[in-house]
């Protein structure tokens, strides 16, 4: 009939806690807010959730994951090496162009937090190490020279179109950042 499953309240609940924390943030996406938004009880949330960090915490490792195989899934797209590198970017474009950007939901979050060690904190911070070991490998793919530090560069083009993109509503930052990345990586 139409029964939910576990499963599918469970992604529910998940779905609108990362739709809710990337729109309003942390503090402002109270439980109540949450339940009444995902047509919950609380006693669902808590069937699955310690508690709101823990809900929190694992709304955002979904989204890391999901969003890190977007990423790769567009630039795989392209054949060439170097294309590949650019294609960061104009995937980002893609992204920066969707009606729902709200920046990056891994640096918004973490700048909710004031603790270094917060769990929060501590996933964006392991977010950016994946991006930077993608970037990595797509340059050694490339056979740039340096790839560690090349890739540590891309990463700070990307979060820094982000950035602008968001705070400035710059839709060019992305073809902006991918300019740079062509003049740095000899493209």
């Amino acid at each position: 009939m139409n029964e939910i499953t576990q499963n599918e309240t469970r992604d529910i609940i998940l779905d609108v806690t990362e739709k809710l924390i990337y729109r309003h943030g942390i503090a402002a996406t109270g439980l109540d807010f949450l339940v009444k938004t995902a047509g919950v009880s609380r006693k669902s949330i808590y069937r699955y959730f310690a508690n709101k960090d823990a809900l929190v915490i694992a709304a955002l490792q979904r989204r890391d994951e999901r969003w890190m195989q977007w990423l790769r899934g567009e630039v795989e797209r392209v054949d060439d090496s170097g294309e590949r590198l650019l294609a960061l970017f104009t995937a980002l474009k893609t992204w920066f162009g969707s009606a729902d950007f709200r920046g990056c939901a891994f640096i918004n979050t973490s700048g909710e937090t004031g603790d270094p060690h917060d769990p929060v904190r501590l996933l964006a911070k392991a977010h950016k190490q994946k991006l930077f070991e993608y970037a990595r490998e797509l340059c050694q793919a490339h056979g740039t020279p340096d790839p560690e530090r090349q890739a540590a560069h891309l990463l700070i083009l990307i979060d820094g179109a982000i950035t602008v993109a968001l705070v400035m509503g710059d839709s060019t930052a992305a073809d902006n950042a991918q300019c740079m990345a062509r003049t740095l990586l000899g493209l």
